[in-house]
């Protein structure tokens, strides 16, 4: 895993090494910064479970102002300062140990541009996060949540009955991202 474009280019990221880590492919995230590639420019993010930080530290790599990183596990949490430090991206960061809804709730008084949601597969919490989200008005006016699953057809079901709009969804073998506005 490596930080694919940006002032980090090519730098070897640590992972965990845990079943319930699963890292975004390589291939997905550089398909999905060339999606968004105009939104990061200045913007603030939030790496919701955020793993090893890998998405986070693109973003921070090319060019965000500011990258929340949120995850429960402290190994995760250990994992992103040690990426951090080793990209320099660290002054431009904030990680941390928390689940999501306690997270969520330490931001209420944020506007995030961009959220990355990729909980565990089959953990079906998605959706909550985005109700939370939405209730506690983080995200900025034109901003966009990403969400990274496997549930293409059971997210897809659960977000209509959202006040969110489905722009996009891509399909990268068992992962599907899909864009919501």
């Amino acid at each position: 895993m490596r930080v694919i474009s940006g002032s980090a280019r090519g730098t070897k990221l640590n992972s965990i090494d845990d079943i319930s880590t699963r890292p975004t492919l390589d291939r997905v995230k550089e398909s999905l910064f060339n999606i968004i590639n105009s939104k990061i420019e200045d913007s603030t993010i939030l790496d919701l479970f955020a793993g090893s930080g890998a998405i986070g530290i693109e973003f921070l790599s090319r060019g965000c102002k500011k990258a929340y990183f949120c995850d429960k596990s402290s190994k995760a949490v250990e994992m992103i300062n040690i990426n951090l430090e080793k990209t320099k991206l660290a002054q431009n960061a904030v990680v941390m140990n928390k689940d999501y809804i306690q997270c969520l709730n330490s931001l209420k008084s944020q506007k995030i541009d961009i959220i990355f949601i990729d909980p565990p597969y089959k953990a079906n919490i998605a959706v909550e996060a985005i109700k939370l989200i939405l209730s506690l008005k983080l995200l900025n006016e034109d901003g966009i949540i990403i969400v990274e699953t496997d549930e293409l057809e059971r997210e897809l079901e659960n977000f209509k009955k959202l006040d969110i709009e489905i722009y996009d969804c891509r399909k990268y073998g068992r992962a599907n991202l899909i864009f919501l506005s």
